[in-house]
C-alpha cells in the first residue's frame, strides 16, 4: 500500500506492515488452535473406541462366564447329587444374571444390530440349553427320590417323558449325565462360543476401522498444524525478535525431540504447548501399543510367561555369557487325561496354575517359559550345583500345591529334569535336562532328577 507523506516521498509504512502482520498472525493463531482442538478430539475418539472395545469384550466374557458357570453347576449336580449346585445354578439365573446383564450393558454402546445380534444369539443358545439342564436336574432329583420341597420350583415343574420316568435310578443318572456331557450338548456350547467369537472379531474390526479413521484424520490435522506453524514463522520473520522466545526456540526443541524420537518438551506459547501435549499423548499411545505388541510377541497368551520364541532368543543370549546357570524342563504328568476327563478349559486352568507357581517360587531374575503344550522350562541364573537342595525344595513345594488343589482343579503333578552349566547355555544343556526328565518319568513321575555325567 503506497501513500504520499512528508515531501511527497512514496513508500510503505512500517506501521501498516505491523498492523497487517498482527492481523495475519492472529488469524493463523486461530486456525492453529482449531487444528489442535481437532487433533485432541480425534485422539479422544481413538481412546473412546479403545475403551468401548474393552467394555464390549468384557460383556462378551460375562456371557461366556455365565453360560460356563451354569454348565459347571448342572454337571457337578449330575455327578455329586449335591442339591447345593442346583441352588447355585438358579442363583446365577435369577440373581447374579451375568448373561442378561451383559446384553443390557451392550445397549449403551454404539454397535450395529448385526454385532449385537451375535451376543443375543449366544444368549439364546444358552437359554435353550437351560431346558436340557433343568431336565437333567429333574432326572437326578427323581433318581435320588428327593421330596418336592427339596428342589426348586423350576425343576419341580419340569415333566419327564414317560420313557424317562420308567427308567431305573441308575439309568436316570446315566441319562442326565449324557444330556449335559454328551456331544449334542457340547455342540450347543460350541455354538455359544462361536457367536461370542464372531462378536469379538466384529468388535475388533469395528474398533480398528474407527481408530484408522481417527488416526488418518489426526495425521491430516498434524500436517495442517505443521503448515500453519511454517506459514506463521514466515509471516513473522520481520518481527522475529518479538517472538523468538515463544516460537523459534520451541520449534528448535521440537525438531530435536522428533529427530531423537523423544516426547516434545512443553514450552513456548499456549498453542505450542497444546500441540506438544497432543503430540505427547499420541506418542504415549503409540509407545503403549508398541509395548503391548512386543509383550504379546514374547509371552504366552494363555499363561502370561515367556513363550518358546522368547525362550530360544534367551538361550542364544546366554550362549555368550560365561556365567553358571541351571535349566529345568518340566512336564505336567498325564495332562492328556486331565483334558479328556475334565475338558480343555480345566486343562487351561491347570497350565495357568503351573505357570503362576513357577513365577511365585522362582526369583525375578529367573526365566519361566512355556515351550510346548504342557511342557515348561525354567532358566535359573547364577545357579551352581550347590543349589540342588534349593531347587528340590521349590519343586517339592510346587508339586505339593498341585497335588492338594483348591477349588475345582484336579490333582496333577510335575516331572522335572535339571541340568547345570558353568559356562552359560551350552549346546548340550537342553539335551542333558531332557535326559534327566526322562529318568524322572521312568521312575514313576511326580518328582525330579538331576543330570549326572556317566562315569567311564
Amino acid at each position: 500500500m503506497e501513500e504520499k507523506s512528508g515531501k511527497g516521498v512514496k513508500g510503505i509504512k512500517i506501521k501498516n506492515i505491523n498492523i497487517y502482520m498482527m492481523v495475519v498472525s492472529c488469524i493463523l493463531y486461530l486456525f492453529l488452535i482449531g487444528a489442535t482442538i481437532h487433533a485432541s478430539q480425534k485422539y479422544n475418539a481413538m481412546m473412546s473406541a479403545t475403551e468401548d472395545y474393552i467394555a464390549c469384550q468384557k460383556n462378551a466374557g460375562l456371557i461366556e462366564e455365565g453360560s460356563d458357570y451354569l454348565t459347571d453347576q448342572v454337571r457337578l449336580y449330575t455327578v455329586t447329587k449335591d442339591i447345593k449346585y442346583v441352588e447355585e445354578y438358579f442363583n446365577e439365573v435369577y440373581n447374579t444374571r451375568r448373561r442378561d446383564m451383559a446384553l443390557e450393558q451392550m445397549k449403551a454402546f454404539n454397535v450395529s444390530e448385526e454385532i449385537y445380534g451375535y451376543l443375543q444369539t449366544a444368549l439364546d443358545y444358552s437359554n435353550r440349553l437351560m431346558t436340557d439342564e433343568i431336565y437333567a436336574m429333574r432326572l437326578i432329583s427323581q433318581a435320588e427320590e428327593m421330596t418336592e420341597d427339596m428342589i426348586p420350583e423350576d425343576v419341580r415343574k419340569m415333566e419327564l417323558t414317560e420313557a424317562d420316568y420308567n427308567l431305573s435310578p441308575e439309568e436316570m443318572v446315566a441319562r442326565a449325565q449324557e444330556m449335559v456331557f454328551g456331544s449334542v450338548y457340547q455342540e450347543s456350547k460350541d455354538m455359544i462360543m462361536e457367536n461370542i467369537s464372531y462378536f469379538v472379531d466384529s468388535i475388533v474390526d469395528d474398533t480398528m476401522q474407527k481408530q484408522q479413521r481417527s488416526a488418518s484424520a489426526l495425521k491430516n490435522t498434524m500436517t495442517q498444524q505443521r503448515i500453519l506453524i511454517s506459514v506463521l514463522f514466515i509471516e513473522n520473520i520481520f518481527v522475529f525478535i518479538l517472538i523468538i522466545v515463544l516460537v523459534i526456540n520451541p520449534l528448535k526443541i521440537y525438531i530435536e525431540n522428533i529427530e531423537d524420537k523423544e516426547k516434545l518438551n512443553v514450552a513456548g506459547s499456549y498453542e505450542f504447548k497444546y500441540l506438544a501435549l497432543t503430540y505427547n499423548n499420541i506418542y504415549e499411545l503409540n509407545s503403549a501399543n508398541e509395548a503391548m505388541l512386543n509383550y504379546r510377541a514374547e509371552h504366552d497368551a494363555l499363561t502370561g510367561i515367556i513363550n518358546r520364541g522368547a525362550f530360544e532368543r534367551l538361550k542364544q543370549f546366554l550362549r555368550t555369557k560365561q556365567t553358571p546357570i541351571a535349566l529345568m524342563i518340566l512336564d505336567v504328568d498325564k495332562f492328556k487325561q486331565v483334558n479328556d476327563q475334565y475338558g480343555h478349559e480345566t486343562g487351561d486352568k491347570v497350565l495357568k496354575k503351573v505357570a503362576k507357581l513357577l513365577e511365585e517360587n522362582f526369583r525375578a531374575t529367573d526365566h519361566p517359559a512355556r515351550i510346548g503344550g504342557d511342557e515348561f522350562a525354567v532358566i535359573i541364573t547364577d545357579a551352581s550345583e550347590e543349589m540342588k537342595s534349593v531347587i528340590e525344595e521349590k519343586i517339592d513345594n510346587i508339586n505339593n500345591i498341585l497335588l492338594n488343589p483348591e477349588g475345582d482343579l484336579p490333582k496333577v503333578s510335575l516331572s522335572v529334569g535339571v541340568a547345570f552349566s558353568s559356562n552359560g547355555f551350552e549346546d548340550d544343556l537342553y539335551k542333558k535336562a531332557d535326559s534327566a526328565l526322562y529318568v524322572t518319568k521312568e521312575n514313576g513321575r511326580c518328582g525330579y532328577s538331576f543330570y549326572e555325567e556317566k562315569k567311564a
